[in-house]
């Protein structure tokens, strides 16, 4: 699967002030951000992911802000003072959705991006193998029309859409990466 290396999403994290929405299962994207030299924050409403991300810090020597929390409660961050925003297969457990992507666009500053990576809805249709459609579209993850209607009235501008395969023979996309830009002040 490709990564921030070859999709060039992110940029430059360096100095800049990043939040990771939900930790993702792998527990480092904050780790890696403040090892290349962000202000990482991480928000989750799992103390124990928020203690992996504590523990997987503490082994690199670096500092993430960890907050225990829903993804929308982004109160510790003022309007305009976020660079970057990062949400990797945890959107689906926000419980609100318009309402976190709205707290999103409030910490953001103006041009600055959200970047999501989610289940391809394609993909959420087949069974293990990848053999036979085994769910409707839009069970187990977010139809595309879903997830481009909430960034359009959060006015978040979407700017880049990857469709990843997990593996060269993969007959479909199993992931949907979409970066978005904050809109307006």
């Amino acid at each position: 699967m490709a990564d921030d290396t070859e999709l060039r999403l992110c940029g430059d994290v360096g100095g800049k002030r990043v939040i990771e929405l939900g930790i993702a299962p792998s527990g480092t994207n904050a780790v890696e951000f403040a090892l290349h030299g962000a202000k990482s924050i991480a928000v989750d409403p799992s103390s124990d992911r928020i203690a992996q991300v504590r523990a997987a810090a503490e082994v690199a020597e670096v500092q993430v802000e960890c907050h225990l929390g829903e993804f929308a409660e982004l109160g510790f961050a003022t309007s305009g003072s976020v660079d970057l925003v990062v949400c990797s297969h945890r959107l689906g457990d926000a419980d609100d959705l318009a309402r976190l992507l709205r707290q999103v666009h409030r910490v953001l500053r103006p041009d600055a991006p959200l970047i999501v990576a989610v289940t391809h809805p394609a993909g959420a249709m087949l069974d293990a193998s990848h053999e036979r459609v085994e769910r409707a579209y839009g069970e187990g993850a977010f139809a595309m029309t879903r997830l481009l209607t909430a960034l359009f009235r959060a006015d978040l501008r979407v700017d880049v859409v990857h469709e990843l395969r997990s593996n060269a023979e993969a007959r479909v996309p199993s992931t949907l990466v979409v970066r978005a830009r904050k809109l307006g002040a």
